[in-house]
């Protein structure tokens, strides 16, 4: 895993992998005597700890049923609803393999090409510029064009408030070019700069300066939003309605929101901010979360509040190979180009380590997720796909051993317990203690 520093009330964000394939969408509720026991034992430790108050997880592993695993609460407060596989939450960057999933639809459409110039879409993209040093704003012009490729693989020398340093920092602030954020405080003042629109948002991105020339370093950045925009010139619609229409609607995702409805206000779960031990201080109470007010615009790179239900039906419609119960919304060869190492010729994606336990594991980068290159004996195999967000959920599909897992908690910073690696540990140490039934 790597971790990056999310600047937003000092949260951090931690990219983990995943793969999978299966036939119909089942789920069966767990109890604490679990299918997956081990997997359920530490999700009730870190409520009865006092670390979290609740925590949902689903799981799937050959071609049965996937399983709820639950524990605690959407909040502290004592009327809040129990957590459940219905419960909303903030998954920031694990919005960015749903973004660049549409994006590959769009390639298997002919409408994009994976090594087509930005600048087709976004014409401000045309002529972009290159820091000399991070330590000024002295540039040269960039001797190559950012392509759709760079932003689905963090390889196009966009920046990041959360990780840019320096005066591109300061420059990335003074022109709003700033994330989404569950601080209403921070959010309010964010707005004052930030571009009204995607369009606008794209257009004033493309004036700043590359921290690198396009596909020669990775570095964690708003390519997804920006890549939010290529979706909207290639698609001719709306970028939150082409995800509505390409993926949520077909896939049944019906609490997938950019904007929380006020009518369900009531399943969305507080987000917080943990301090010293187990302090926890409400950074976004659900009832009045920023969440139920329309953001600026859609954000790409982690603007999606969801259930965990929804974000597995997602990875269960990538584990099938683009289909969920009869409907296929991308070709199974999509899903395997989008599930694989993207990563421009001699660029990797360093500093990963193994979800399992510590252990170095090479990792890659396809489209908007980590991959895994090498199989981790008893973890995530070969071919594993996916990714996390700030507030320390976590998703991965892994085709090899058809399994497939989602985490959701909302605690900032994410790195705050490892639930992480202990999660996708225990989950694959039940996977082996238990018997699984494999498509022939």
């Amino acid at each position: 895993m790597v971790a990056m520093r999310f600047k937003i009330a000092a949260a951090t964000i931690v990219m983990v992998a995943g793969g999978a394939a299966i036939a119909r969408h089942e789920v069966s509720v767990s109890a604490p005597t679990s299918a997956l026991p081990q997997t359920q034992a530490l999700f009730s430790n870190y409520v009865a700890e006092k670390k979290i108050p609740g925590i949902v997880g689903i799981v799937g592993h050959g071609n049965g049923p996937a399983t709820v695993l639950a524990a605690g609460h959407i909040s502290d407060d004592p009327a809040a609803l129990p957590a459940d596989r219905n419960s909303l939450w903030r998954v920031y960057s694990m919005t960015k393999p749903i973004t660049a999933m549409a994006a590959m639809m769009l390639i298997e459409d002919g409408k994009i090409r994976l090594d087509q110039p930005v600048s087709d879409f976004i014409p401000a993209f045309k002529h972009m510029t290159v820091q000399v040093s991070p330590d000024s704003l002295e540039t040269r012009p960039a001797t190559k064009q950012i392509t759709i490729r760079n932003l689905l693989t963090h390889t196009a020398g966009l920046g990041y408030t959360i990780v840019t340093k320096g005066p591109l920092l300061k420059a990335y602030e003074e022109a709003g070019i700033t994330p989404f954020t569950s601080d209403a405080k921070t959010e309010a003042q964010n707005r004052l700069r930030r571009p009204p629109t995607l369009k606008a948002f794209a257009d004033k991105v493309a004036t700043l300066p590359l921290i690198a020339e396009p596909g020669t370093k990775w570095s964690y950045s708003i390519s997804l939003d920006v890549l939010g925009r290529v979706i909207e010139v290639a698609s001719k619609q709306p970028f939150d309605t082409f995800l509505q229409r390409r993926i949520f609607t077909p896939l049944k995702m019906r609490s997938s929101y950019f904007t929380v409805p006020q009518s369900e206000a009531h399943r969305l779960a507080t987000g917080y901010f943990i301090t010293g031990a187990t302090t926890r201080v409400p950074l976004d109470p659900g009832a009045t979360s920023v969440y139920l007010k329309p953001p600026s615009f859609p954000y790409g790179g982690a603007g999606l509040v969801t259930s965990a239900s929804d974000y597995d039906r997602f990875l269960h419609m990538l584990q099938n190979g683009g289909t969920l119960d009869g409907v296929r919304v991308m070709k199974t060869a999509t899903v395997k180009l989008a599930m694989s190492n993207l990563l421009p010729n001699g660029v990797t994606y360093g500093g990963a380590v193994a979800a399992t336990g510590g252990t170095t594991n090479a990792q890659g980068f396809g489209a908007g997720g980590s991959v895994v290159i090498n199989s981790t004996p008893g973890g995530p195999a070969k071919g594993t796909y996916g990714w996390g967000g700030a507030a320390g959920t976590i998703a991965w599909v892994d085709p090899v051993n058809q399994a497939r897992a989602t985490i959701m908690v909302n605690y900032l910073p994410g790195d705050k317990w490892p639930l992480r690696p202990e999660s996708t540990k225990t989950i694959y140490a039940d996977f082996a203690a238990a018997p699984v039934r494999r498509t022939k």
